[in-house]
């Protein structure tokens, strides 16, 4: 199979993938589910779990919060440049049967800015405190589903967006001691 053949048929299983999750969202309780979970993934979940561990750590978590905001921006820098070199268009602008199910926070597609953060965080608090990837990682899998279910994202939007959230994670738990330290 040379390279454009694979990446017709990559594509397609992407549009497949896409079509298959939409789907969902015909019921109007799953949508509205969902649409309640894109909004909390807006940030509305993230601040509440960072004000949790804030209050459980106290005042030395600080620094913490610090860093895990500089990931956070250093993700939302990594996620805009790829939607600025790759200004691809979200699933409901391009095929005509997925229904939009949410209005989008920007205009392209790749990567998913919610499913990178909800990765990143859930990561980072859960490393931080353990006891609350119970909670992070069913809203994150919620978070990156909703991005499908709604119209906004295709399964490859979702799946770069999680390794970058993981990767960026994987930074700032490596480059910051201080949660050794602590810990």
């Amino acid at each position: 199979m040379n390279f454009k053949n694979a990446k017709i048929r990559i594509l397609d299983l992407d549009y497949k993938g896409c079509l298959y999750f939409n789907h969902l969202s015909h019921s109007q309780q799953v949508a509205a589910f969902f649409k309640i979970i894109s909004r909390l993934g807006d940030g509305i979940f993230w601040y509440v779990m960072l004000a949790i561990v804030w209050i459980l750590e106290g005042l030395r978590y600080g620094l913490q919060i610090l860093y895990l905001l500089a990931g956070g921006a250093v993700g939302t820098s990594i996620y805009k440049y790829l939607k600025h070199k790759t200004t691809r268009p979200r699933p409901y602008q391009v095929h005509q049967v997925i229904i939009l199910g949410e209005r989008p926070l920007d205009h392209f597609s790749f990567p998913s800015g919610h499913t990178l953060h909800a990765v990143m965080v859930s990561i980072t608090l859960g490393y931080i405190q353990p006891f609350l990837i119970t909670l992070l990682m069913p809203f994150t899998i919620l978070v990156a589903l909703s991005r499908m279910i709604l119209g906004l994202h295709y399964p490859s939007d979702v799946l770069v967006g999680a390794a970058i959230g993981a990767m960026v994670a994987t930074g700032i738990i490596l480059t910051a001691p201080f949660l050794n330290i602590i810990l």
